[in-house]
């Protein structure tokens, strides 16, 4: 794919924006679809030309000011300026040079707009990112650069420029919190009804993702960086990494561990993977497991490229089965909320009262139904109905799976507050059926999703009032 080649077609144009921090840091690539055609100004859809095609804006000829309105807020000049800089130095990295044209900076301020419009819903929705995903994507960063802590990625910043780690969290939570957005607007708008569900699992496509399981030897070579901030030879290096290593996973009885070794050289990022056993093939994501369904006993799919690495599959073995059976737990539980009206320790004093009454034969329901802080199973006496694994959050499944069935468990604690759970029965239940139908509607949704994306995008644009100014 050419990230850099401005292209006369209504698909997306993908680049990185440059804060003026000097960091470079990815513009989201569903921000950044935009039309090639002339910058518009908009107020209920209407739109004209607002710019000389000869005019073209660079530091020499323009002192900062709005470039653009958008709705209540504005575009600098140095915001544009800034975009198509990075824009431009991303691809030379690339060895595609772009030259700095009236079309491409209406593409880079199309994308801004864009951009400009989601942050914008996403305040008024007030999404906010989850602290721990953030941190763990800077890990990531350091590690990428060779760090092995936050602080260290942070001093490294911050000693090239005074708050560059401060913007390069601002930036990503502000990805972060745009890809809710998106992902929110998306599942509303892609509608799949049990009778589309019920084409799709008679179709050729359903039987290949049957409920076959598949032993796989599925290894990865990861990027150096994120997958947008790539330059081509980057991305050239590990995909002549990942076509070396299929060439040595073809072998019969292949030593896997041995076939890494041989080609990690002096590949900056550990490759990663080996045989991962028996699995079903909608385990994985849909773009994979389409591969392994296609593949023979012994064959090794094609380089897959994915935004996290290139992944390479061996099919090591297959058996077929027609019915998935997994254990339940039918299990009831009292819960204790901990909140700004009840503290940590006035919870645990009740929890452990309710505990003493239980082991002098109180009845469990009864207990449940006067004292319980769940809303959706006290006024069934605390049933929570047949359970299966993955159902509850980690602590809740542990305790579950180490009761007795008969048996209610000693008190404990999760992130919701106290607890005491009682099992009253135990089976292994099969849920063919439902596995293929949800199955079936992820397939369905991953076909329907970026129509309903760009579609999105299109109407957010339309309802917007934009203004460039000249």
């Amino acid at each position: 794919m050419r990230f850099f080649t401005l292209r006369q077609t209504s698909r997306a144009v993908l680049f990185s924006i440059g804060m003026s921090t000097g960091i470079a840091l990815s513009l989201s690539a569903q921000a950044a679809t935009v039309k090639p055609t002339s910058i518009g100004v908009g107020q209920t859809g209407a739109s004209k030309t607002a710019q000389n095609s000869n005019n073209r804006l660079t530091p020499v000829n323009s002192t900062d000011g709005i470039i653009a309105l958008v709705n209540d807020n504005a575009i600098l000049k140095s915001d544009l300026i800034a975009a198509i800089s990075q824009t431009q130095a991303r691809a030379q990295a690339a060895g595609q040079p772009l030259a700095n044209s009236p079309q491409l900076q209406s593409e880079v301020l199309n994308a801004l707009i864009l951009r400009e419009l989601q942050l914008s819903l996403v305040n008024r929705v007030g999404l906010k990112p989850d602290d721990a995903a953030i941190n763990q994507r800077l890990a990531q960063i350091a590690q990428a650069e060779g760090l092995t802590s936050l602080a260290a990625l942070q001093q490294r910043l911050d000693g090239t420029q005074a708050g560059s780690y401060a913007t390069l969290r601002a930036q990503l939570i502000e990805d972060a919190a745009i890809q809710s957005l998106q992902q929110r607007q998306i599942s509303s708008r892609v509608r799949i009804s049990e009778q589309d569900i019920d084409s799709f699992l008679a179709s050729p496509e359903a039987k290949r993702l049957s409920q076959s399981e598949y032993q796989t030897i599925h290894v990865r070579v990861p990027y150096i960086d994120d997958y947008n901030r790539l330059s081509q030879a980057q991305r050239d290096s590990a995909l002549k990494v990942a076509q070396a290593l299929r060439t040595r996973l073809q072998a019969p009885n292949v030593d896997v561990a041995a076939a890494i070794a041989a080609v990690q050289g002096s590949y900056p990022i550990e490759i990663q993977g080996g045989d991962m056993g028996f699995h079903k093939a909608a385990a994985l994501p849909t773009e994979l497991s389409s591969e392994i369904t296609k593949l023979a006993v012994g064959a090794v799919s094609a380089p897959l490229v994915t935004p996290e690495g290139i992944n390479i599959i061996k099919l090591a073995n297959k058996k077929s089965g027609d019915s998935m059976i997994i254990p339940q737990w039918h299990t009831r539980h009292i819960l204790i909320k901990v909140d700004e009206l009840q503290t940590d320790a006035l919870a645990e004093q009740k929890i452990n009262d309710l505990y003493s009454q239980l082991r002098q034969g109180a009845d469990f329901a009864g207990l449940a139904a006067t004292y319980s802080d769940d809303p959706g199973s006290a006024g069934r006496g605390g049933d929570l109905d047949w359970v299966s694994e993955e159902d509850m959050i980690g602590p809740f499944e542990a305790v579950m799976k180490n009761t007795a069935v008969g048996d209610y468990s000693a008190p404990f604690k999760t992130q919701f507050g106290w607890h005491i759970l009682k099992v009253e029965g135990q089976r292994q239940h099969d849920v063919s059926d439902q596995y293929r139908r949800n199955m079936a509607r992820q397939a369905l949704y991953q076909r329907l999703a970026p129509q309903a994306q760009e579609d999105w995008l299109q109407e957010l644009r339309s309802g917007a009032y934009i203004q460039v100014l000249e």
